[in-house]
This record gives C-alpha cells, structure tokens and sequence, in this order.
C-alpha cells in the first residue's frame, strides 16, 4: 500500500491549477464586495440629498436591499461552489485561508503532531484525489494501447506497403510486450485476414512480418476456435507464398509462423501433418521429370528441419504416415555432413527427438522392429541389417562432431554450441539421457528434462525474441505446454506500464519527479509555517 506521502505527491501535481482557481474565488467575492460597497455608496448619497419624495423613498430602499440580497445569494452560491470543490481541511492549507478563534489556536496547538509523521500530513480528500489520479493516468495508459493497435490496423489498408509493414512492426512489438486479449477478441478477425492480405500481396518484407504477426495472434488467442480458425485460413496462403522461393529470411518466417499456428490450432494430427509436408516440400519439392529444383540455401535448410522437428513434438510418431518420412533419418544423417554449424545442429535435434521417441524404424521405412532386433514378419532381415547400418553410421557422425577440433564450418562463434549439442546427443545415444535445462522466470524456475521440451523451448525462444519472458509469465497455453506455473503473474492489464510510460514516471528528469519535487519543497515549506504558527499568511483580517 503507498504511504500517504506516496499519494499526496501525486494529487498535488496540479496545485497551480488549484492557485489558480483559489485566485478565481477570491477576485469573485472581492467582485461582489465591491459591487455591495459601491451599492451602499450610492444609495446613502441618494438619500442623504433628498432626490427623492417621501413617498419614493421606502421604494427606493425595498430596491436596494432587493439588490443587497441578490448579490449576498451570488456569494453565497460562490462559496458553496468552491467549497464542494474543495474540502474544506485540504482547502485551507492549500490556499491558506484564514482562521478564527479557537480553530486557529487548536491548529497551533496540534502543528507538532502533524510534522511528527509525515503518513498523517495529508488528509482524506488528498487520499481520494490521488487515487482518482492514479486510476486515470492507468485508464489512459490502457486506451494509448489499444488506440495504437487499432491505428496499426487501420495502416494495414493503405496502399503503401512502407506504412503496412511499419504497422505490422508496431503489432509484433506490441504482441511482445503485452497480450492484448481484449484488442484480440474485438479485433480477431479483421486482424487476421489484413495479415493474410499481406502474405499473399506484399513485399518479402511485408510477408515476413504478416507471418510473424499471424504466429503471435495464434499464441495469444490461444488453443480454440479462434487458433483453428487461423490454422484452417492461413494454411493455403502460406503453403503458396512458401513456393516462390524468394528470400530466405521470408521463407524463414513463413516457416515459423506455419509452425506456431499449427503448434497452437491443430487439434487432429491429420491438420499438424500436412503441416510439416509442406514444409518439408521446400527441401524436397514434388517437381515434374523436366524441371530442375533451386538448391535450398543453408537457412532455409536449417529453418525447415526447426520448425519440422517442433510440430513432430506435438505428434504419436506411430500415427505418421510412414510412407511420407521413410527417407528422413537418411537425409538427416547426410545433414550432419555440412559445412554449416546450424544445418548440423538442428538435423542432431531432429535424429534425438526421432530416437526419444522410440520410431526409428517408422522413420526408416519399417513398420515395427523388437528391442533384440529380430523380426516380426512384416520386416525383412535386410531392413534390419539397413537400420542398425544406419544406427551406427548416426552415432558415429555424433561423436566426431562432439569431438570437432575446428575449422569446419563458415561460423567458428558456433564450434561449442554445436560441441555442447552433439555431446548431449551423444550422452543420449549411448546411455540414454536427455538433456535437462533450466532457467529463472520471474524467479521461478522452468525445467526442461526431454529432448521434446529442449526443442519446443528453444523454438518459442527464438520466434518470441524478447516477449518470450512476457508470455511465459501470462500466456495459460504456453503454462499448460511446459507445465509451468509462474511465481508472480506481472500487473494486470490495467496496471501494465510500458517502458515508455516507466520513463514518463521513473526518470529523474521526468515531468512527475520535477513535479513531485516542487511539492516535497512546498510541504516542507509548509511545515515550517505550522511549527511557527502561521497557518494564514498573506491575508489581513478585515
């Protein structure tokens, strides 16, 4: 809870308005004393030289006191007014109105006790407006927000794509920073199908974008008939943009944001599967006998088997369609061959997560194989003798991998990562353990102990950039995929404040500090009137 000094600061922000109208009052009454003051002026010069006849004269004074009377009620109403507006204990120190007789001396009298605790110098009516100022500044924090989102999403119809693709950069940062669930829930839609616009029309830029912005929709809108929806609308445009084979860093966001919406909205494996076959048709394209393919650069490579592997987490590898990766394991196993550190990182990833789930012969073409390696009738001896080849081939290419000296590979930067990677691999492949992991989220800790976990988190890591700690903390679905219960939720969203709204507050320079400043000067000022007795200075008593 804020101390009163805390909240009187914040309250009196706007003292110089409140001067200001204080100033407005007292030339109003000096207004109407004036007015009664020249009133009685005339009217004595009027009766004291006789103007008039006797029989006029009591008229005359039934007209001035008629007089008297409205301007005393004008008064009256004035007070009144500027007393509501003012209680009247915050208002007598504020403008230091005089006071009499026994409340000035009681005031004298009860000075050392106020300045004794400063929690207790401001009273009720501060406390009120403070917090009536605080609620606001929220409240307009909150509409700034959203107001931004709904001004981006009106920049999505205009006809420069520099302004659609500044407008999508202003979405992502916004999606990362918070979860605009009520923008989402109104805005769902029309959100969704501007981002589609942009896929299918748009610079490379502007496509990269529009995937990112449709993967961080799909995980705040979260597992349901909204995520579906996305699943179910994006699928085809996507699926179309992914052909063009433009840059790599598009077909790298493509890839992604195809690979969030499908983690968060495919209910059916049926949905995640046809997924990941059209992105493994960008490495492995369904061409006709006379047209040549395009060799798919490192990245694209390397973002492919990312984001293939990440959907593969989420299925039962004996629901796949065996004809559809009977060929994988061998291809990954060629990966391993690059020169790139990033292709052979994650093909190593793909070969542990296929091994972890126990469907190595699946993925090489079999249907089933015994833990001894005998048969079962629907394999034959030399499909067994092919899969233990290629076992073996696997765990040898581990190992000197985990073992590489240097010099191999265009990013030296990587050698350890990549050192780091295929020992746990290797650990795995010989022993059996996976690698466990941990990191601090607002001070609880999330764990990883599978090899399906280490890649869904390092997958959400690298889409979500610098919100992945934001949603970690407030996103439910991502709560429920690493079962992690965050140890202190962040403010509500009424509470939210952004980094610039922390400067606006927080920065010594800031208007509020100079502010606060001036009135920390003034109460001080002020306590030093009481402990002298001066509680109405500046005003002479008539």
């Amino acid at each position: 809870m804020r101390s009163a000094k805390d909240r009187s600061w914040i309250a009196h922000i706007m003292d110089k308005q409140i001067e200001k109208r204080c100033e407005a009052w007292f030339a109003a009454v000096n207004c109407v004393l004036w007015n009664f003051k020249s009133l009685y002026f005339i009217s004595w010069i009027i009766i004291s030289q006789h103007q008039f006849t006797s029989s006029l004269l009591p008229l005359l004074l039934l007209l001035l006191l008629l007089l008297l009377f409205f301007f005393f009620l004008v008064q009256l109403i004035l007070i009144t007014f500027v007393l509501n507006l003012f209680p009247s204990n915050d208002f007598n120190r504020t403008c230091y109105l005089p006071s009499m007789g026994k409340q000035r001396s009681s005031q004298r009298k009860n000075a050392a006790m106020l300045d004794s605790d400063d929690t207790d110098s401001v009273s009720s009516s501060s406390t009120i407006r403070s917090d009536y100022v605080m609620a606001s500044a929220l409240e307009d924090m909150q509409f700034d927000k959203d107001s931004v989102l709904d001004q981006c999403l009106d920049a999505l119809y205009e006809k420069r794509g520099s302004t659609r693709e500044k407008a999508l950069a202003d979405i992502i940062e916004a999606f990362n920073s918070s979860l605009p669930h009520e923008f989402v829930e109104k805005k769902f839609a029309t959100l969704l199908h501007q981002c589609l616009n942009s896929v299918k029309k748009g610079s490379a830029k502007e496509i990269a974008l529009a995937s990112h912005a449709i993967g961080l929709l799909a995980l705040t809108a979260g597992p349901g008939e909204k995520s579906q929806e996305i699943l179910e609308e994006s699928v085809t445009p996507i699926s179309e943009a992914l052909r063009s084979r433009s840059e790599a860093s598009k077909i790298a966001s493509l890839l992604e944001g195809l690979a969030v919406i499908a983690f968060v909205g495919g209910n059916e494996p049926e949905e995640t599967e046809r997924c990941m076959q059209i992105m493994w048709q960008v490495v492995h394209p369904k061409l006709g006998p006379n047209v040549v393919a395009a060799k798919p650069s490192p990245g694209i490579i390397a973002a492919v088997v990312s984001a293939w592997s990440f959907l593969l987490t989420t299925m039962d590898g004996w629901t796949l369609d065996p004809k559809s990766w009977q060929e994988s394991v061998s291809y990954f196993s060629t990966l391993l061959e690059k020169d790139d550190r990033s292709v052979r990182i994650a093909a190593g990833e793909a070969l542990a997560l296929i091994y972890e789930m126990g469907n190595l012969e699946k993925f090489c073409g079999s249907s089933k194989v015994t833990s001894d390696g005998s048969t079962n009738g629907d394999i034959s001896s030399r499909d067994v003798n092919y899969i233990h080849g290629l076992r073996a081939k696997v765990l040898n290419q581990v190992r000197d991998l985990s073992a590489e000296a240097g010099g191999k590979g265009s990013a030296k930067k990587d050698l350890n990562n990549q050192r780091n990677t295929f020992r746990d691999i290797l650990e795995f492949l010989e022993d059996g353990y996976a690698p466990e992991s941990s990191m601090k989220i607002g001070g609880e800790s999330l764990t990883t102990t599978t090899w399906s976990q280490l890649i869904q988190l390092n997958f959400l890591k690298r889409f979500l950039s610098g919100g992945f700690v934001k949603h970690m903390q407030e996103n439910g679905f991502l709560h429920e995929v690493f079962s992690f219960t965050p140890k202190k939720k962040l403010l509500s969203s009424a509470d939210r404040v952004s980094g610039t709204d922390k400067r606006m507050y927080r920065s010594p320079n800031s208007i509020l500090n100079k502010a606060r400043t001036q009135f920390l000067n003034k109460q001080r000022m002020m306590s030093q009137d009481r402990n002298a007795g001066h509680y109405a200075s500046g005003f002479d008593e008539e």
